[in-house]
């Protein structure tokens, strides 16, 4: 985890201030944490945290607009979360984590096209991908060029498309566990995840008043069960 960022630093925080936190926002960062801390005991399996860490990523950011009929896309999803949280990120702290991680698992998360979503649409026959070659190399452009202009919510887009395809490889059964095909970009993404999440909820903790918005799976007691919530 990053800066002593683990679950149980994250969990005194929340103990010590969760009175002072909306509703939505304290299941949220609840959820999150627990899901920040089962990855942790997962130890060298990397399956297996990538896969906590990204619920516990679900739980921070999945609105219930989600879940409505009309759905957007999970990018447009992601990217709406991004820009809430890097605007309450005043001390530049996931970019200073992203930068200090650069040389390592992001870099290397970045020249790997088995988690570049053309490379698979082309592999899989899907016309209009013919060029995912110079897609992948603008990518990384566009990658290069917004951490340099230090726009930290572009950053976390191009990289959390990435780890999307990894997300989906592993929860829709295209990956073998502890597979040595897939070992780098587990291990990196797991890498990834595991040093921003608890970035992310450390200002969401700071933060709670913000509109992180409406979990579509709240706690509901036996007695409300037949009535919507309002």
């Amino acid at each position: 985890m990053t800066g002593g960022l683990d679950h149980a630093t994250l969990k005194r925080k929340q103990r010590a201030l969760r009175d002072g936190f909306p509703a939505p926002a304290a299941l949220r960062i609840h959820r999150a944490i627990s899901w920040i801390g089962r990855a942790e005991a997962c130890g060298e399996d990397h399956d297996a945290r990538f896969i906590f860490l990204w619920i516990a990523f679900n739980a921070a950011y999945a609105d219930e607009e989600m879940f409505q009929n009309v759905q957007p896309s999970a990018r447009a999803a992601f990217g709406s979360y991004f820009r809430r949280i890097v605007a309450l990120d005043h001390d530049r702290r996931i970019y200073d984590a992203l930068w200090r991680q650069f040389s390592g698992p992001v870099r290397l998360l970045m020249q790997n096209r088995y988690v570049f979503h053309a490379f698979w649409q082309h592999h899989n026959g899907i016309p209009g991908n013919e060029n995912w070659q110079a897609q992948f190399v603008e990518s990384a452009r566009r990658f290069r060029d917004a951490f340099r202009a230090g726009d930290c919510a572009r950053v976390l887009e191009i990289v959390f498309d990435r780890l999307y395809v990894l997300r989906n490889q592993l929860v829709h059964g295209g990956a073998t566990w502890n597979s040595s095909v897939n070992r780098d970009q587990v291990r990196d993404g797991a890498r990834i995840l595991g040093f921003l999440m608890p970035v992310f909820i450390d200002i969401m903790m700071d933060n709670p008043a913000a509109d992180w918005g409406r979990p579509f799976y709240p706690v509901v007691s036996d007695d409300a069960a037949d009535r919507p919530a309002r």
